[in-house]
């Protein structure tokens, strides 16, 4: 049985990113759900609607895969299993430390999209930043300024909805910047709507561990003593000089006194990516690490001989002519460094998210299919006889940890309770821990959630009385 459209509602696959919404023309739209994440609502869609927006949505089967799309558009390039076809790949960073300290990693996406803008290849650029009440959003950046006033990695919940519907009838052609699954969604637009694909000039890839619901900044606040509803603004990524650059800081600040508190992510609960914290069921069924439908790629290089950099370095992927000569012009300029990096430190680089994203996904297709429920169409087979018995009782309890952390934090957040919320996250990820560990680190590392656990909810009684 196909799984198509309504399979992804059903199944509460969505991840929000609205390309239904544009091809319906909104009779599928995009609402915040109460855990956090924008979900669509075919509520008032016709059968045609609902047919026309299996097309383009990237967990549907009806919708063209990563493979197909990027044949089609780079058919003489050699390809790399998980990472997709490619032209070049570098390690890279921007020379001006400024610039580099100001941005997540190693500042090329930002570079890339300002040469793209001052060559004219583009006239405004599709990314998300924050907006003036705070939160985070997809935007239009037409200038250098606004550009890098919105930089920076945003771990949360957005929809390009409203602005791809908007440049429908912009005469300006754009890049669009976004995580693997939303790359694919637009060109799976623009190959269905003339329009879009008239506008969309460059599409720019950023690798995805998993996406976050809006609930992952409010979860680090409350943590730091800051409630919910007094969350103004938040970076998730602070750089440490001298500490290794993934060991960076958050910093979030007090709508009502603009006070600004900053933490490191590790001496979080939940800032720990393997753990799955507040991610949307959709990112258990993506398969997609390198955006392989993108023209360019960046990532952090996660490698040790660049997290000893606390500035940041980026991986670039480039599957662009165009792409490639920019950066490189760069380069001979002295404006960025770019270090030719082989395929294999590639890919090493997101080992993690390799066994997440192919490792797990095989159990879990596996496990759906034995309980009856539709499963999308991936490049991988479902089975279990890839990993031990130990390995895949590890990930079914992080896919556990992901959906109980949604429902954990909206109840800490209706009773104003944040223990209701870290009680039961934190015996989640001891038992993921035991799985994971060794027995000394098991201790060692329960030793420390606990404290974070205490220190957390005794800050928020202190907020509370004070």
């Amino acid at each position: 049985m196909a799984h198509r459209f309504e399979e992804v509602l059903s199944r509460g696959m969505c991840i929000g990113c609205g390309s239904c919404a544009v091809r319906t023309g909104g009779r599928v739209f995009v609402e915040l759900s109460p855990l956090g994440i924008w979900q669509a609502n075919a509520g008032r869609a016709e059968p045609a609607d609902l047919r026309a927006a299996s097309q383009v949505c990237p967990f549907s089967d009806d919708a063209a895969n990563e493979d197909a799309l990027a044949a089609a558009r780079w058919p003489g390039l050699p390809e790399a299993g998980g990472v997709g076809r490619w032209r070049d790949a570098w390690a890279g960073r921007v020379c001006d430390d400024a610039a580099a300290t100001a941005s997540s990693s190693g500042g090329l996406t930002t570079y890339l999209l300002r040469e793209l803008l001052s060559a004219g290849d583009v006239d405004a650029v599709i990314h998300v930043g924050r907006a003036a009440n705070g939160h985070f959003e997809y935007q239009i950046s037409s200038s250098t300024e606004e550009l890098l006033e919105r930089r920076k990695s945003d771990y949360t919940s957005v929809t390009f909805a409203d602005v791809l519907t908007s440049v429908r009838e912009d005469p300006r052609r754009f890049a669009i910047v976004g995580v693997p699954c939303f790359i694919r969604a637009a060109r799976l637009l623009a190959d269905a709507d003339p329009a879009i694909d008239d506008k969309l000039a460059y599409y720019i890839g950023l690798v995805c561990g998993h996406l976050k619901t809006q609930f992952f900044a409010e979860s680090l606040a409350w943590q730091a003593g800051i409630e919910p509803e007094d969350l103004g603004t938040f970076d998730f990524r602070v750089k440490v000089p001298g500490r290794p650059s993934s060991q960076y800081a958050f910093r979030a600040t007090r709508r009502s006194s603009g006070e600004a508190v900053e933490r490191p992510m590790s001496t979080t609960l939940d800032g720990g990516w393997g753990f799955g914290a507040f991610q949307p069921e959709a990112c258990n069924f993506c398969d997609d690490i390198f955006a392989e439908t993108a023209d360019v790629v960046f990532a952090d290089a996660w490698l040790p001989e660049y997290t000893a950099d606390w500035r940041g370095t980026n991986i670039v992927v480039s599957r662009s002519a165009r792409a490639s000569e920019l950066l490189l012009s760069g380069a001979a300029r002295d404006e960025i460094t770019l270090e030719p990096l082989g395929l294999d430190k590639v890919a090493a680089s997101q080992a993690g998210n390799f066994r997440h994203r192919r490792d797990g996904l095989r159990v879990r297709l596996a496990d759906d299919h034995d309980a009856g429920l539709s499963i999308p169409r991936k490049r991988v087979e479902p089975g279990r006889d890839h990993v031990t018995p130990q390995r895949v009782r590890l990930i079914r309890q992080r896919r556990s940890m992901s959906a109980n952390s949604l429902e954990w934090f909206a109840e800490a957040k209706a009773t104003g309770d944040l223990s209701r919320y870290t009680g039961p996250m934190a015996a989640a990820i001891a038992a993921y821990r035991r799985l994971e560990s060794p027995l000394l680190r098991r201790v060692l590392v329960g030793v420390r959630r606990r404290l974070q656990v205490a220190l957390a909810s005794a800050r928020h009684a202190f907020r509370k009385h004070d």
